[in-house]
């Protein structure tokens, strides 16, 4: 595996030395609204946060990422697909959507990395910027249970945005995240996510993308008559 580290200055934690570890998650950041506000809320709870970013033969935000990972004062590291990445576009378990976009085994896919990631720093647990309902071919809530099980992280995978809809994962559990002040956000509105990024002092908001060209239909045609 490819690991590109990025020097982008660390958020500051507000923890005296003498005092027990800080906490720490792995936070996959995309440059979205949602992966931001996800980070925030982390920060906000006084969680040191490690930003991940997947960068692949498809996608097209790895600057936005870089730009929301400054402006967040996080750490970020990319990481560039592996060789069996193509064989998952070929043959996805959980199918296709709209292209050749197979989100919910590319998710999977990620997540298992980010574990591995998670694990080689020693942080304590994973946070996605996922939404509940938000995007119909990978936030279902079946669809998340479904990535937290394959991945292998259970519920080591935390989605503060729509924590209060979901089952506590073990950081709430464990008392390192405070499950009150986590959120029930679902379905495609952004209102309410625009107004907690303004709450959060983040006035320039990303404009609503997938990121990915495999979502395109008419790229996904041409992938399709490729593979």
């Amino acid at each position: 595996m490819h690991w590109l580290k990025l020097k982008i200055t660390q958020f500051p934690t507000h923890q005296n030395k003498m005092e027990s570890r800080v906490t720490r998650c792995v936070t996959l950041l995309s440059g979205g609204l949602d992966s931001m506000l996800a980070i925030r809320i982390m920060q906000d709870q006084g969680i040191e946060v490690e930003a991940l970013n997947f960068k692949t033969m498809f996608t097209c935000c790895q600057d936005l990422s870089a730009q929301a990972a400054t402006r967040l004062g996080v750490r970020l590291t990319v990481v560039s697909q592996e060789d069996d990445y193509l064989e998952l576009i070929k043959k996805p378990r959980f199918g296709y959507g709209k292209g050749a976009n197979p989100c919910v085994d590319c998710r999977i896919y990620m997540f298992e990395r980010a574990h591995k990631f998670m694990e080689q720093i020693g942080a304590d647990f994973i946070v996605s910027g996922e939404v509940v309902g938000q995007r119909p071919m990978s936030q279902k809530r079946r669809d998340l249970d479904v990535i937290s099980h394959q991945s292998g992280l259970e519920d080591l995978l935390l989605r503060p945005l729509s924590a209060k809809l979901l089952l506590p994962t073990l950081p709430e559990r464990n008392g390192l995240v405070d499950r009150d002040r986590l959120y029930a956000f679902q379905g495609r509105s952004r209102k309410g996510l625009i107004r907690l990024a303004k709450a959060y002092g983040l006035d320039e908001v990303p404009t609503p993308s997938t990121g990915c060209a495999l979502t395109e239909s008419l790229f996904g045609r041409k992938v399709h008559d490729l593979i």
